[in-house]
């Protein structure tokens, strides 16, 4: 990997990724993160990869642009917590508190955002955690494992010994959607499929799924244009 830079306002970084199976130029916008990736034959000379890019701007601009900016979280940022918006503020105190759409983080400023990140994947190791026990008693098997990561590419897994694995940025969507998520994956303890067994299972454990499902679909890659330092 290696990057360049496409001049305009504002200017784009673009990642080159040169593969052997290449035969030409390909452009990716990535709908999670933003990141421009230009994937071009090995042999090929960076200037004729800044020239296709240059070529495209219009049509990276319009995508960068449908994807809306990144958010930092800092104090004034409005940030997504349970599928509500929050604009987060100073708070007293040792402990962050929800109320009436803010959320108040003690301590000092320039911490507020590491502050808030780490109290929300706690907050997601709880609440995943009772989830993922209660659709698993309900299934009547148990998981060896649950594990958070920050994953870009799912919302969840189970692996064939039972480790269940979520994104701790469900926390930031509806709990109907956290909820459905863990069922979901829970369902594949008993199915390591998506076979209509499997989501017989799911709507076993979990009910109509499809407006969860939907919201994910059409809403989840916003979670993750929220950055925490």
């Amino acid at each position: 990997m290696s990057d360049l830079i496409l001049p305009g306002d504002p200017p784009i970084a673009l990642c080159l990724r040169r593969s052997a199976a290449a035969r030409r130029i390909s452009l990716r916008v990535s709908q999670l993160d933003g990141r421009v990736t230009l994937t071009l034959p090995k042999a090929l000379r960076q200037a004729e990869a800044l020239a296709f890019a240059q070529e495209k701007e219009p049509w990276i601009r319009k995508h960068l642009a449908a994807r809306g900016q990144d958010v930092p979280v800092e104090i004034g940022a409005e940030l997504m917590i349970g599928g509500q918006m929050y604009r987060v503020q100073s708070g007293a105190g040792r402990k962050i508190v929800l109320t009436d759409g803010v959320v108040q983080v003690p301590g000092p400023l320039a911490q507020a955002g590491v502050r808030l990140g780490a109290h929300l994947r706690e907050q997601a190791r709880i609440q995943l955690t009772e989830s993922a026990d209660f659709y698993a008693a309900r299934l009547g098997r148990g998981y060896s494992r649950l594990a958070l990561r920050d994953t870009r590419s799912r919302w969840g897994s189970c692996s064939s010994d039972g480790r269940l694995m979520f994104s701790w940025r469900l926390i930031l969507a509806p709990p109907t959607v956290l909820n459905y998520v863990a069922a979901h994956e829970v369902a594949h303890l008993a199915e390591m499929n998506h076979s209509p067994a499997f989501w017989h299972r799911v709507q076993t454990l979990f009910g109509d799924y499809g407006a969860a499902r939907s919201w994910l679909q059409h809403s989840g890659r916003d979670l993750h244009r929220f950055r925490f330092p």
